[in-house]
């Protein structure tokens, strides 16, 4: 009787250890799950899956051979996707005294959502969730400037060459450009209807012919609160000051704007940017880059 009551005792201790073990494996992997589904960051199975999608789309053209291989070049998209959110200031400052633009941002790389902050006062905030534009201001002169326009402006200059992975991008080789004394491989950017804001908009981009990395980007614009339809402003030259490498991604830290001469070359030097504090934020959760409390949107 003792020895089949200290088996029944030492069966229910070893059901209850198997049982908390069980419960404490459960109860850390809703906290991991919880945690990636909260994450901006995204599982590695879902970036394998893009990064294939865009490698066989963009190596079926001549045109996307060369994407691909300034991403390549650039660091990869499989490493640009791992990363997470891309921080960075970037200060654009236009020669002829026009409105100065400089935040401090943060993007989600993986759906092009974005959240601004003031320099001097990073309480102040604006931002794009991927279906609304915000604000979260105390002083109205903050942020002079198309807060709705810029929300993603600079991300679509610093994040050249890896976000022509995406459906809606259409590709034309250009014949190769002589510029400063070196021979560019040229793609022509365009967009299909209904492709974000301002789908007229076009990029043409020059890529070195032997380390296939970016070095001029020459664009218009054509957002529809600017312009009508067909419309855009003369196009422009940027060339690149300088690159850095964070986290195995090379980016620019800095462009020298110009307005292109009728001879495709950069004419009057027009704006001076720069990017520093650039910086991958892995750990940022998607709650980030929702309207905060006390915002108001931006119509």
């Amino acid at each position: 009787m003792r020895y089949t009551l200290l088996t029944l005792i030492v069966v229910a201790l070893l059901f209850s250890t198997s049982c908390k073990n069980r419960s404490e494996t459960q109860t850390k992997n809703t906290i991991v799950k919880t945690l990636k589904e909260n994450h901006a960051l995204k599982p590695e199975s879902w970036i394998n899956v893009r990064v294939e999608t865009a490698k066989q789309r963009l190596n079926s053209s001549e045109a996307g051979k060369i994407i691909w291989q300034a991403m390549e070049a650039h660091g990869g998209l499989k490493n640009w996707y791992s990363n997470g959110p891309l921080s960075f200031h970037f200060d654009y400052v236009p020669l002829d005294g026009d409105t100065r633009r400089n935040t401090y941002q943060t993007i989600d790389t993986w759906s092009n959502k974005a959240r601004h902050q003031n320099v001097a006062d990073r309480t102040q905030e604006f931002g794009w969730t991927g279906k609304q534009a915000w604000k979260y201001v105390k002083d109205s002169t903050a942020f002079p400037f198309d807060m709705h326009f810029y929300a993603l402006t600079p991300y679509y200059f610093l994040g050249q060459p890896f976000l022509l992975d995406g459906e809606g991008v259409k590709l034309e080789k250009y014949p190769d450009i002589s510029h400063k004394d070196k021979t560019y491989d040229v793609i022509k950017v365009t967009f299909a209807e209904g492709t974000g804001d301002a789908p007229d908009d076009y990029y043409v981009l020059y890529f070195g012919k032997n380390n296939h990395k970016l070095a001029v980007i020459r664009y218009i614009v054509s957002y529809p609160a600017y312009f009508d339809k067909g419309k855009h402003s003369p196009e422009k030259l940027m060339e690149l000051q300088g690159t850095t490498v964070v986290d195995g991604i090379e980016l620019a830290t800095g462009y020298h704007t110009h307005w292109l001469t009728k001879d495709e070359k950069a004419g009057e030097h027009i704006t001076t940017i720069t990017v520093d504090g650039i910086q991958f934020n892995p750990n940022i959760e998607n709650v980030y880059f929702e309207m905060p409390k006390g915002a108001e949107v931006i119509e």
